[in-house]
């Protein structure tokens, strides 16, 4: 019997995440933050150490830290200790606390000659750019990254977000000052973040991103595509303290999950 070969079939579109290390972001340690600092101190890049130093400071998303204008944070000759931003994807406010160290480095960066009759805070390099894009302040953060040795796939710009919430954290265990800190609507969408391994610093034999699911409202829909789907109303709390159990024992089976939250229900 004759075998017919069929001739190959090239994809059109190349997969986004193709050879690509996907999943949450690491936080930076505090050791790796200084070190960081010190280099961009010692270059004398003054647009990049207040840029780093308002991004941990500031636990902005990078859409919206790139977006700051010199009026959010500057008023007359000092810079404000506190501000509140509208955050794009919630559009609700979030206030933070702006740190010495980072008030100096702002001051630095505004008195600057580059930033002369400038609305934003980071502007571009071109005139159709108002300000710096999200893809450059991601391509600043690898360069930071891998300047101090660590691997540029693990770490984002998300990272610098999750670096002063992580550090909090590990410290008081409060997931309601993690939600006020990072802008989250509630304290479950803190928990689906998956901060009880990264945060906690405690490394389960499963990666904590292996359950995944979608929550609508307060039903729990589907679970893991491998697994039969359930729905169940159960309350934030408990829904919350499942859900760090199942990480904090390390047990990362959709029939486990399952089975918590009918004995919380």
């Amino acid at each position: 019997m004759s075998k017919i070969q069929l001739p190959a079939i090239k994809p059109k579109y190349r997969p986004w995440n193709k050879g690509r290390l996907i999943g949450q972001r690491r936080p930076l340690l505090a050791k790796q933050v200084s070190a960081i600092r010190a280099r961009l101190e010692l270059s004398g890049n003054l647009r990049d150490l207040a840029l780093f130093n308002l991004a941990v400071n500031s636990k902005l998303r990078g859409c919206d830290l790139v977006r700051l204008k010199v009026s959010d944070l500057v008023a007359g000759d000092r810079v404000r200790e506190r501000v509140s931003v509208f955050q794009s994807r919630t559009n609700r406010p979030v206030q933070f606390e702006v740190s010495e160290n980072t008030r100096d480095s702002i001051w630095n960066w505004d008195c600057c000659p580059e930033m002369l009759r400038c609305i934003y805070l980071f502007p571009g390099r071109f005139h159709d750019r108002p300000h710096v894009s999200t893809r450059q302040h991601a391509r600043l953060v690898r360069n930071w990254v891998a300047a101090i040795g660590l691997d540029p796939s693990g770490y984002g710009t998300h990272s610098l977000r999750r670096t002063k919430a992580a550090l909090i954290y590990r410290k008081t265990g409060n997931l309601r000052a993690v939600q006020l800190l990072l802008g989250h609507t509630k304290v479950l969408w803190v928990s689906s973040r998956r901060f009880s391994k990264s945060l906690s610093g405690k490394d389960c034999a499963v990666d904590p991103p292996a359950v995944s699911y979608r929550l609508h409202g307060w039903r729990r829909t589907s679970l893991r595509p491998s697994s039969r789907a359930v729905s169940h109303r159960v309350s934030t709390r408990n829904h919350c303290v499942a859900f760090l159990n199942c990480h904090l024992t390390g047990k990362n089976n959709a029939r486990f999950w399952a089975s918590r939250i009918l004995e919380f229900s």
